[in-house]
């Protein structure tokens, strides 16, 4: 039995393929779950013209997802971090800390879609891959720099304002 998917079916095919099935399965299963059409010309031109207005939307959509990689390629953001002597940060900065930065910076991005292997650990410049749509990925530039710890600022603030008052 030949049949017109209507939704992808996992092992079998995706939407608007022309499958052959057994046919209990098809009559049982598929149809009646409205995952498949019989074959028939008016389904057939029904499909096509579907599939004609799917690419249209498809390749609108593969353009606002080109316009959001490049955005995404041209944002850096920087992480401050408590770390230690080898520049090994305590704690890291996970997926979930690109997703809130790249949230404040007004992009919505599924954490699910933030390709971090492992969360980062040392002080440095990263690029972090984001996956826009099946094809299309963007890499965010990371920065993660020392955080000034109490020792650091507020001892050289007083070293200049010792200084100031007593050139006078």
């Amino acid at each position: 039995m030949k049949v017109i998917l209507k939704q992808d079916v996992e092992k079998l095919g995706r939407k608007g393929d022309i499958v052959n099935v057994a046919p209990g399965f098809g009559r049982n299963y598929l149809i009646p779950r409205e995952l498949a059409i019989a074959v028939t010309p008016t389904n057939i031109k029904m499909i096509e013209i579907e599939r004609q207005a799917l690419k249209k939307k498809l390749e609108a959509e593969r353009q606002s997802y080109k316009s959001l990689a490049q955005k995404l390629a041209q944002v850096t953001l920087t992480f401050r971090r408590k770390a230690g002597d080898k520049d090994v940060i305590f704690g890291s900065v996970s997926a979930a800390d690109v997703k809130d930065g790249l949230d404040a910076l007004g992009f919505e991005v599924d954490k699910k879609k933030i390709l971090l292997d492992e969360p980062i650990k040392r002080l440095g410049n990263f690029t972090v891959p984001v996956k826009i749509s099946a094809e299309d990925r963007a890499e965010v530039k990371v920065v993660v720099a020392r955080e000034e710890t109490a020792d650091d600022g507020p001892a050289a603030g007083k070293e200049t304002e010792d200084q100031g008052p007593g050139k006078d």
